[in-house]
């Protein structure tokens, strides 16, 4: 059973997305929150799998949340994914640097929302190629941070490569291809690196390699 946490200033929201989980066999909602404060001490008392925050609340934000449940060693293997209205904006960057697995638009399909519950349970960052590339264009422009690249020591050479190519965007069976390996190869090069460089997820390796200077980001097209 996947159990979830709901952390949304307005009612009517967690609502609706209570009705769409608990119509699902294999999902509960172990509880509600108001506002990120309540959101953390929640998470530390239930532990729940998937912890659902929006972006923006009164008191306590999405970020400062996904901040303090993300650094707390007690709720390792909780997975944060924060919900906006806006689509990919600074706020949802700001969240990903601070932990978040992914994110999510509110207007998402029911369906697809209900996958994204399911995947962010098993630990993959909801993160797909085409929106990882936005995410690089648009906000990782800052140059390399010395304590970041000192940490690239710790990788092989394989394991740099692997790490390269998921910073570009690319699928473990995209990774594969361009490393002429197999996929479970390529998911232990991106697994070891992840342990290695204590990033909890994939959206985590992907801010890293560019906060290092692995790879180097592209300028927004006007």
């Amino acid at each position: 059973m996947i159990r979830v946490l709901l952390v949304d200033d307005q009612p009517l929201i967690r609502s609706g997305f209570r009705a769409l989980l608990e119509a699902e066999n294999d999902i509960e909602v172990v509880a509600e929150a108001g506002d990120g404060g309540t959101g953390v001490v929640l998470a530390r008392q239930h532990r729940p799998d998937v912890v659902l925050v929006d972006v923006r609340m009164p008191v306590v934000d999405g970020i400062e949340a996904t901040r303090r449940i993300a650094s707390d060693p007690a709720l390792d293997g909780v997975h944060v994914v924060v919900l906006t209205n806006y689509g990919l904006d600074e706020y949802v960057f700001n969240a990903l640097r601070a932990g978040a697995a992914g994110f999510l638009v509110k207007d998402i399909l029911p369906d697809d929302f209900l996958h994204a519950v399911r995947v962010a349970a098993r630990g993959d960052a909801l993160l797909a190629p085409t929106i990882t590339r936005k995410l690089i264009d648009r906000y990782v422009t800052q140059p390399p941070h010395p304590a970041s690249t000192a940490v690239l020591t710790a990788l092989t050479t394989r394991e740099r490569e692997a790490v390269t190519l998921a910073a570009q965007g690319l699928s473990n069976d995209e990774i594969a291809a361009r490393m002429v390996i197999s996929r479970v190869t390529a998911k232990t090069h991106v697994n070891r690196a992840m342990t290695k460089l204590h990033a909890r997820d994939r959206a985590q390796l992907v801010i890293f390699a560019y906060e290092s200077g692995l790879v180097t980001p592209r300028r927004a097209h006007p």
